[in-house]
């Protein structure tokens, strides 16, 4: 089977709390299981699992979002962290297989062997790459730069905006409580639009 795996830690870990690095792996564990709820074309799950102290490990069944979710895992990170907890991310695309109880840690397969591979080989000011090459690292290196500097009112409004078949930007305002004017202003300076083409187009290709 074909699965985006992406595998990630978190940046200069032993500064953080504790506390901090669990509430973080607890939003991850939580963003995936809500992949399970996204509008896609079809059924989609995301497997997560921690790895270690400060690694985790997400296995995608449906490879094509690969950029969707890697932007929606960040976003949330980035919207509920007071604190400064920034995650890489190693992305890979390909065969593999996972167990009967879906722990990524108890996984094989080509597309998991090269996103741990990957997050070994990252230059330290790149913190999510896609292990393909060519087109697919491109998105990924320019999605990296783009969301590296989103703010926690960007993040927010990017969590509601990501999932495939988002609401309106005006159900977006009244389930914050802010204006469309504020959802659409955080969706542009966050580059959303951008984000968005590049994500149809992988998605389309991935077909």
């Amino acid at each position: 089977m074909r699965f985006a795996v992406l595998t990630g830690d978190f940046v200069d870990s032993t500064d953080l709390a504790p506390a901090t690095l669990d509430a973080a792996m607890a939003e991850l564990a939580s963003a995936a299981a809500d992949v399970a709820g996204w509008r896609a074309e079809a059924p989609v799950a995301a497997h997560f699992a921690r790895r270690g102290g400060d690694g985790w490990q997400v296995a995608l069944d449906r490879p094509a979002l690969w950029l969707r979710l890697s932007l929606y895992l960040r976003a949330r990170l980035r919207q509920a962290a007071r604190e400064s907890a920034p995650t890489r991310i190693a992305i890979a695309t390909g065969q593999g297989a996972l167990p009967d109880d879906n722990d990524p840690n108890a996984a094989h397969g080509a597309a998991f062997t090269a996103s741990g591979r990957l997050l070994e080989a990252l230059p330290a000011a790149l913190l999510m790459s896609h292990a393909g090459g060519g087109a697919e690292t491109a998105a990924a290196v320019l999605a990296d730069t783009l969301s590296q500097g989103w703010t926690r009112t960007q993040a927010r409004t990017l969590c509601a905006l990501l999932p495939p078949a988002p609401p309106t930007h005006a159900e977006v305002a009244e389930r914050l409580g802010v204006s469309r004017q504020a959802v659409d202003q955080s969706a542009r300076a966050a580059g959303l639009p951008a984000l968005t083409a590049a994500m149809s187009a992988i998605e389309e290709a991935g077909r």
